[in-house]
Parts: structure tokens; C-alpha cells; sequence
């Protein structure tokens, strides 16, 4: 069993990674807030200049020629937009994840040492029952570790993905500007 002392200290780091993990979560709102208020203010920005262009065309083919050209940079900007909120993201849930394992492990030490001490205790002729119980406990262990390790690689997966498809849009949109 846990000591009032044990049990008022995990309630304690629990307590501190709750608020921070608050913190982190705040800081991942305050990231996504500047974000939007930066695009905001450049879309505003780049829609009043695009506007008085607009104003100024004498002919179709000039205003054909003023829209093609506004294409390839809202591509580009529209893909580091969402690379930006990619990572505003991959940061906030790494913390988490990072938080998480952490708490897991402590959660695995602290069972561990459980499980130690009662089967330190355990009547004689009970060997088969703790080589059960440490069998099942040590395949748990193996399992969260391999679906840990499953989670990191369809995390880094998903990232290469993520910047492959990024990396081609704005290469499509590059490709057709250049034949022009």
C-alpha cells in the first residue's frame, strides 16, 4: 500500500503536470491566435493592393494576366499557413504525448513496486500464481511499449506526408506559372 506521504506526492505531480499541460495548451492558442491575426492582417493588406491593381486595368488581358499572376503566391501562402498550423500543432500534442509517457511510466514503476511487494509477501507455494501474475505484467508492459513506438512511427509518418503533399501543391502551382 501507498504512505500518506507517496499518495500526497503523486497527487502532487499530478496536479503540476495538469497545470502544466494547461500552460502548454495556452501557449498553443496564444501560437494559433498570432497565427490567424498575422494572416488576417496580410490577407487585408494584400486584398486592398490587389483591389486598387484591380482598379487600375485597362483591358481583359491585363486583368487575365493580374489574376494569374495572384495564384502562385496564394498557393505558397496558403501552404505555409497550413505548415505553420501543422507545427503549432505537432508542438502542442508532442507535449501532451510527452506528458503522457511520463505519467505512464511513473504508473509502470509504481505498479512494478507493487506487484514486487506483494509478491515479496506471497505464501509459500505460490510460485506459479507470481510467475502468472509477472508473465502478465511484464507482456502489458511490452504491449504499451509497442504501441508507444506505433504511435511515434504513424506520428512521423503522417509528418512526412504531410510535407510531401506540401511540397507538391506548391511545386503544382509553380509548374504551371513557369509555362506561361
Amino acid at each position: 500500500m501507498m504512505t500518506a506521504e507517496q499518495l500526497m506526492a503523486s497527487h502532487k505531480a499530478n496536479v503540476e503536470t495538469l497545470f502544466g499541460l494547461t500552460s502548454k495548451a495556452f501557449e498553443g492558442v496564444e501560437k494559433l491566435v498570432e497565427l490567424n491575426l498575422t494572416a488576417a492582417k496580410a490577407a487585408l493588406s494584400e486584398s486592398a493592393q490587389n483591389t486598387q491593381a484591380s482598379l487600375s486595368v485597362k483591358d481583359a488581358q491585363e486583368l487575365m494576366s493580374l489574376q494569374a499572376s495572384l495564384f502562385q503566391p496564394l498557393a505558397e501562402k496558403t501552404a505555409a499557413y497550413s505548415r505553420h498550423l501543422y507545427d503549432i500543432s505537432a508542438g502542442t500534442s508532442s507535449e501532451f504525448a510527452k506528458a503522457f509517457e511520463a505519467q505512464a511510466t511513473g504508473a509502470q514503476k509504481q505498479l512494478a513496486n507493487l506487484i514486487d511487494s506483494t509478491l515479496a509477501n506471497a505464501p509459500a507455494g505460490s510460485e506459479s500464481a507470481v510467475a502468472v501474475m509477472k508473465n502478465a505484467v511484464s507482456a502489458a508492459s511490452t504491449a504499451f511499449e509497442s504501441v508507444q513506438k506505433a504511435v511515434k512511427q504513424a506520428t512521423e509518418m503522417a509528418e512526412a506526408n504531410f510535407n510531401a503533399v506540401t511540397t507538391q501543391a506548391t511545386a503544382a502551382v509553380k509548374t504551371p506559372a513557369k509555362k506561361r
